[in-house]
């Protein structure tokens, strides 16, 4: 949806001229009669094959593995239960800092955060942006040599989770201006003096955005259209950003832009920081959505903007492998807040289920009802292991964390939205109804279905779970194509193949032995799992090693049949992604359960709800195991065929579509603005 946040691709229309060149456009007549009338460049959208747009993404994937990695490790069958316990624990300095933190901003949230203001409104109110930068709330990732907090992983999640409580729309305010706005980016790939000059500006009074996402360009990159031309020492920037969360409110941006390549200059995609208030920018339209009403999401124009090269981040060409090395960590604050939703709504149904009776007895006692209840706590616990072992995997940077928090992303969404969704079935009538028409007639404002719609967008923004289904599936089979890509490569010569062939033999010829036997089939395995008095989650991680091996065995079976048409097989890829999810999740859940026990903090409540949580899991893997061998895939394919070719337009009679009329894209047409500019800074 937004900038910061990837969303899923939609099919485009195709029925349009092409040029020689490859451009998609409606004539090469058409375009410079309206560019002579802009004064600009035609548009040069890159028209791209499907093979062309894979290597774009390919080429901007983190292509080696210097680090561990539990979570591939885990889709290798190999379950390195070493890698995450004992459980991680933060320094003693960063939990001093980070506490001292929470607790001045819980005051702040709890005094001056008035959510239901922000959803009437459909705004944050200045004056709560103006306390959140007096309270350092904008540095809290930014180290302290820069007047940032510096805090940790750990805190920054605790941090955006207890503000999103108070209001989601403070929660991505935060989120999109940290973890992948501007500081995140010279963080981890900015020059000395690029820190030195932005960085002390984003702790403290400027808010930062991510500009990616064009209205036809969305996870597929390899069309991106925004162009930076060099001129001199700068780059001149035209084109049409959209879904630009703090975009509309913003003082420093992270765009990303096609620099053209020629003779001695790589071009590609680049990363830029540009001063939102440069001559040429223009947000045309605050945007308005189904939830989280009080994000400042637009679009934004580029026409003729000039960029010095020393703010460009990276060299040319490296402007996605940035993003996504971005995202590697900043994925974990939806997460993070999703955490926060899950406390809420267990502390909504706790005190409403026993306050509301049905047929002599509270609602909490009725199975029905107990179950959704028992399935928000369990996995509430769950969720909050897996965002706080990733936090602290992130701290500790031992281990490479980019599956792990691709999957608490793809977890936390999902799950999130069904406890939301849950909270509302359990609150009936009443989680439909809106908090202020509860209060107007005289309950308790509960903004269960404001919390339902706040939190379905989780599932779209940083990659949608289709796009994550795929990004994740193309790692845990990484090792897979490292010593067996050329053979089912057709671009690849018999000599290339052969040598692959040899090195897969050699490779598989000491995997797949590995696959048949391990720690899970031996009955005391993790025996300090199963302290006296407690629930036995031993059990529970022999099933995860077990699970792990099996999976692996039913990945490799897949590419032995499939071959090159395996990156085809969503469906059959989008499971096994879930089935590795949910085994990372219950390793989390146990972990964690075991670290409160030592730790003497509600250690036998963690135990009881990490049991339950993983027998719920293991239903769930069990399905899907099923779902693998017998689905309808085949059969939706073809229905999806004849959907699209008009079989069944007969299907759609007897309705009136509400719909308003204007094309499903927009026109992104670099050039002049045409529309009042709506920025406004919060300076």
């Amino acid at each position: 949806m937004s900038a910061p946040h990837v969303p899923q691709d939609v099919p485009q229309d195709r029925d349009r001229d092409r040029n020689q060149d490859g451009s998609q456009d409606r004539s090469q007549d058409q375009d410079r009669d309206h560019a002579q009338d802009r004064d600009v460049p035609p548009a040069a959208r890159p028209e791209v094959t499907e093979r062309e747009a894979r290597r774009v993404a390919e080429a901007a994937r983190e292509q080696d593995w210097h680090k561990p990695s539990f979570a591939k490790e885990l889709f290798l069958g190999r379950f390195r239960l070493d890698l995450i316990h004992p459980h991680p624990v933060s320094p003693p300095e960063d939990v001093r800092r980070g506490e001292a933190f929470l607790v001045r901003l819980r005051e702040f949230c709890e005094r001056r955060i008035d959510g239901a203001l922000i959803e009437r409104e459909a705004r944050i109110p200045d004056e709560v942006v103006d306390g959140l930068k007096e309270l350092g709330a904008l540095g809290m990732k930014i180290d302290r040599k820069y007047g940032g907090l510096g805090l940790s992983q750990v805190y920054y999640n605790k941090a955006l989770a207890l503000a999103g409580s108070a209001s989601p729309a403070v929660g991505a305010l935060l989120s999109a201006h940290q973890s992948i706005g501007v500081p995140q980016p010279l963080k981890m790939f900015g020059t000395q003096e690029q820190k030195d000059r932005f960085l002390p500006r984003l702790a403290r009074t400027d808010i930062s955005a991510f500009l990616l996402t064009e209205p036809d360009v969305g996870s597929d990159p390899a069309r991106l259209a925004t162009s930076a031309v060099p001129d001199g020492d700068e780059y001149v920037l035209d084109g049409v950003k959209l879904w630009t969360t703090n975009g509309v409110v913003a003082d420093l941006l992270v765009v990303m832009a096609r620099v053209p390549a020629d003779e001695g200059r790589r071009g590609g995609i680049t990363a830029f920081v540009v001063e939102a208030d440069s001559p040429g920018i223009t947000v045309e339209h605050r945007n308005a959505f189904m939830g989280l009403r009080g994000i400042e999401n637009g679009v934004t124009r580029f026409h003729g903007v000039r960029v010095p090269a020393s703010h460009r981040i990276g060299p040319e060409g490296a402007g996605l492998k940035i993003a996504l090395t971005t995202l590697n960590t900043g994925r974990l604050s939806l997460p993070a807040m999703c955490v926060g939703v899950g406390k809420w709504s267990l502390k909504i149904a706790r005190e409403w289920s026993a306050a509301r009776e049905q047929w002599g007895r509270p609602v909490a006692r009725h199975e029905a009802v107990g179950a959704r209840i028992s399935f928000i706590a369990a996995t509430t616990f769950a969720l909050e292991a897996v965002v706080d072992l990733s936090s602290r995997m992130a701290d500790e940077d031992r281990n490479d964390i980019r599956i792990e928090a691709a999957l608490a992303k793809l977890y936390g969404s999902e799950m999130g939205w069904r406890i939301a969704d849950d909270l509302v079935q359990i609150r009936g009538g009443r989680g439909f109804e809106t908090a202020d028409s509860l209060a107007a007639r005289g309950e308790r404002a509960v903004p269960a279905e404001q919390m339902l719609r706040d939190m379905r967008i989780n599932r779209i923004f940083e990659g949608s779970t289709e796009i994550m289904h795929l990004l994740i599936a193309r790692e845990a089979v990484d090792a897979h194509l490292k010593v067996a890509g050329d053979l089912i490569d057709p671009d690849k010569s018999l000599s290339a193949k052969a040598k692959a062939g040899a090195d897969a033999a050699g490779f598989y010829a000491r995997w797949l032995p590995r696959l048949v036997t391990g720690a899970g089939q031996l009955p005391h395995s993790y025996a300090e799992f199963r302290p006296s008095g407690h629930r036995d989650l031993a059990v529970h991680l022999r099933y995860v090693e077990r699970t792990s091996r099996r999976l692996a065995r039913a990945t490799f079976y897949a590419m032995s049949r499939w071959q090159g048409r395996m990156e085809t097989k969503q469906g059959f890829l989008g499971r096994i992604v879930d089935i590795g999810a949910e085994l990372f999740a219950m390793s989390a859940a146990c972990v964690r359960a075991e670290h409160l026990r030592e730790a003497d903090d509600h250690g036998r409540e963690a135990y009881q709800l990490a049991d339950v949580f993983c027998r719920q899991a293991r239903v769930r893997v069990e399905e899907l195991f099923t779902r693998l061998r017998a689905n309808t895939d085949d059969l939706d394919r073809r229905v999806v065929e004849g959907v699209l070719s008009g079989t069944y337009t007969w299907l759609e009679e007897g309705v009136l579509d509400p719909s308003g009329d204007g094309p499903w894209i927009a026109d992104a047409t670099p050039g002049p603005a045409t529309a009042p500019d709506q920025h406004r800074s919060l300076r």
